[in-house]
């Protein structure tokens, strides 16, 4: 005889599949937004990402990824002119990353794009508030 998996198995196995098809859905929206400006998917999370100096482990934290595969795609984004590395302030060893002029401007272009159409954007900002709140609580616990 089977027995019926226990409900609450069974919403967090949905709950799981929604996170989960957000996550495409948002990702595959900032990868189309990206290559109307020329940029791959890393390059846009980046330039979204810096939104003041940092380190690059900063930025490989804000981006969920290892710092070798944030040196790649700043390194690119310098060759581009639109982030350079500075001393960091207090950090021999560490350098800041920030964005160039050109950089800033594209940045604002790109968070706009976003912005548009997003898979978010048919929440109210207390809906987005909420789910903040409930992913935040979710990811580090009560």
């Amino acid at each position: 005889m089977t027995t019926s998996p226990e409900p609450q198995a069974i919403a967090e196995r949905q709950l799981c599949g929604l996170v989960n098809g957000l996550a495409q859905q948002i990702a595959e929206h900032v990868r189309v937004r990206a290559a109307t400006l020329g940029l791959t998917a890393p390059q846009a999370t980046a330039l979204r990402e810096l939104s003041g100096p940092m380190t690059m482990r900063e930025l490989a934290e804000r981006m969920s990824c290892e710092p070798s595969n944030t040196t790649f795609v700043i390194d690119r984004l310098e060759k581009q002119g639109l982030v350079g590395r500075h001393p960091h302030p207090t950090d021999r060893r560490a350098k800041h990353l920030v964005l160039t002029a050109e950089g800033a401007a594209l940045r604002r272009r790109l968070l706009d794009l976003l912005a548009a159409g997003s898979p978010l954007s048919g929440l109210t900002p207390q809906e987005q508030r909420v789910l903040h709140g409930l992913l935040e609580q979710a990811i580090t616990g009560p």
